[in-house]
């Protein structure tokens, strides 16, 4: 999912900063995973505590093996489990970076991923999904609306705060610089969706295909009411918009999908195309830089999913009951635990950009932040079939024809040079030698094509021959010409 999360990501931005922000995608895989390798798989499953699970119990995989652990799966390996929970903690961080696009420095990202993940994710993981405090209450997120979507979408929300705006020039529009891209991501999002929201059954079962089909239901729902609300206000129905929405429901109906009936999912993305896209339209009255709208589909989406479960959630289905189910202290305690967790995400963000902005800007300098971010951090750029030309406007134009002619051109495969047949046989209408010693033209070669199918084609015409300077000693003499000599061809 991560992956798909770089390209949702890199086709957002403008194409100076691509690199950028799909970087900052890709190294969450490296860091949390070796994190999570060497305790923090520990601290979020480890014997149970009410804040952090015992960081010994699994440090460096200690006992994570082929066997299954009867808490977490009990037909399943516990070292599937590890891997499973492990790109949740990936892509968790990941999602941040959408907020602050275009304008972060590397260096401190690193520093910020990898104390977030320890103060920030663990121990909410292990609140509600390795047997914390949250848990013991009967707080229920069946695949991420809270430890996923709703800590990650508040830390986005602090990061605005932190970083301030973009600097743009008057009248300049960041728009999409690649909406291929978009859409490449948000394919390989929805179906990673499946993965993590089936997959969160740890079973291969009636409730794992629940959650499946809830979350295509959900997802196309908010697609689809997106698409409507954004084509009514702008009067056209926008590419990115509508994926916009998809994600959305997607983010919404991700606490619930295993607790939940199809018509309960038709719901779920209906509200999320309504309340996500209204707040993602607030954002933007109130002058909150949130780029990518983290806040707005992920943090909004995965808080009202969670409220919406209290309501929908039925027992007879995923074995936990809300309001329909004549349970409606459900609704207090989901509420309950969405408040907890957006707070600490808040205190925790909040605290952690701090103290790393005071030693090390999080901020790019202005030129830099002006001229992109891929060249000035990472010595690379996403394309060079199109640069900047140095003239007034700055104008974007393809390489030249002198850039271009000094592209190598490539050898077809298989290529061998060998002699044509017809390079042995003497040209039509050639003359031999005559009595006076003059010589005839020499046979012209044509060379033959590597490929046997190019051998149809007429052969390169040779330049022209010098003329034959007459001889001074004698008179010249006319010579008969030669019989004319059949052509050779290729049979």
């Amino acid at each position: 999912m991560t992956p798909g999360l770089a390209f949702f990501y890199g086709g957002l931005v403008r194409r100076k900063n691509v690199l950028s922000i799909m970087m900052q995608s890709f190294i969450s895989m490296g860091v949390v995973t070796v994190i999570w390798m060497v305790f923090g798989f520990s601290l979020s499953f480890g014997r149970t505590g009410y804040v952090y699970g015992n960081p010994f119990d699994f440090i460096g995989l200690r006992d994570v093996g082929l066997n299954p652990d009867d808490r977490y799966g009990a037909s399943i390996p516990l070292a599937a489990f590890f891997v499973f929970q492990e790109m949740f903690a990936v892509i968790t961080p990941a999602l941040i970076t959408g907020a602050f696009a275009d304008r972060v420095a590397f260096g401190p990202y690193l520093i910020f991923l990898i104390f977030w993940v320890l103060l920030v994710y663990a121990p909410v993981c292990h609140w509600i999904w390795g047997g914390g405090w949250m848990a013991m209450l009967g707080i229920k997120d069946f695949a991420g609306g809270m430890v996923v979507h709703a800590t990650a979408g508040t830390a986005a929300l602090v990061s605005v705060m932190i970083v301030g705006s973009r600097r743009l020039k008057p009248g300049e529009v960041p728009a999409p610089h690649n909406v291929a891209f978009v859409a490449l991501g948000t394919g390989m999002l929805w179906f990673g969706w499946f993965g993590f929201n089936g997959g969160s059954a740890l079973a291969a079962n009636g409730q794992a295909a629940l959650a499946w089909a809830n979350t295509d239901i959900a997802g196309s729902m908010a697609m689809v009411t997106w698409m409507v609300m954004d084509t009514i206000r702008t009067h056209h129905p926008s590419m990115v918009s509508t994926l916009t929405g998809a994600v959305a429901g997607l983010a919404t109906v991700t606490p619930a999908a295993g607790y939940i009936r199809p018509w309960a999912a038709v719901v779920f993305g209906l509200l999320a195309g309504v309340v996500c896209y209204m707040a993602c339209e607030l954002r933007k009255k109130m002058k909150l830089d949130d780029a990518l709208d983290v806040f707005g589909c992920h943090g909004v989406g995965g808080l009202l999913g969670t409220v919406l479960l209290g309501i929908f959630a039925d027992e007879s289905v995923g074995g936990y009951g809300g309001a329909v189910s004549g349970k409606p202290i459900a609704i207090a305690w989901q509420l309950l635990g969405a408040t907890v967790t957006c707070a600490w995400s808040f205190v925790m963000s909040y605290a952690i950009m701090r103290v790393i902005d005071r030693f090390w800007s999080m901020r790019v300098p202005a030129d830099v932040e002006e001229k992109g971010l891929d060249l000035w951090l990472h010595g690379e750029v996403a394309y060079h079939f199109y640069e900047e030309k140095e003239k007034e406007g700055g104008d974007i134009g393809p390489m030249t024809s002198q850039e271009l002619a000094i592209i190598p051109i490539p050898t077809p495969p298989n290529y061998e040079p060998r002699e044509h047949p017809a390079a042995t046989a003497t040209v039509s209408g050639g003359m031999e030698a005559d009595s006076a010693g003059m010589s005839a033209p020499a046979p012209v070669a044509s060379p033959a094509p590597a490929d046997p199918v190019l051998e149809v084609l007429p052969a390169p015409l040779a330049p022209p021959a010098a003329p034959l300077a007459p001889s001074v000693a004698s008179t010249p003499v006319a010579a008969a010409p030669a019989a004319p000599q059949p052509l050779a061809t290729d049979v």
